[in-house]
């Protein structure tokens, strides 16, 4: 089982941009299916994106397209996500995850971070 641990969170204003990490332990990162989710105060977790275990294929919740950018190195067991033009409404304590593929990990199945937290002023 992949151990995941998140970084890279804090406080920036409204259109500003931040990048969080999850460093993963383990020989196999690279044939795990990575992805972010974040969870706002009083509401559930959401699914914010996606990245096959190569890297070649990604997917994105519609409220992110265009600002947040996944990617990952399989080199340094490391997943990122580039969070650009940044919203009060991203504010959230941000999750990756692992799992066997990247349908697995949109549905929530998988292993988990402790989360980061990311709060936009306005």
């Amino acid at each position: 089982q992949v151990q995941l641990v998140e970084s890279g969170g804090g406080l920036v204003q409204a259109g500003g941009s931040l990048r969080l990490s999850c460093a993963a332990s383990g020989r196999t990162f690279r044939s795990y299916a990575m992805g972010w989710f974040r969870q706002a105060p009083g509401k559930e977790r959401e699914f914010v994106a996606v990245i096959s275990w190569s890297g070649g294929s990604t997917d994105y919740a519609d409220s992110v397209k265009g600002r947040f950018t996944i990617s990952r190195d399989n080199a340094k067991n490391t997943m990122y996500l580039q969070m650009k033009s940044l919203k009060p409404e991203d504010t959230a304590v941000y999750y990756c995850a692992a799992g066997i593929s990247s349908r697995a990990v949109a549905g929530g199945e998988g292993s988990w971070g402790q989360g980061t937290q990311v709060t936009v002023s306005s």
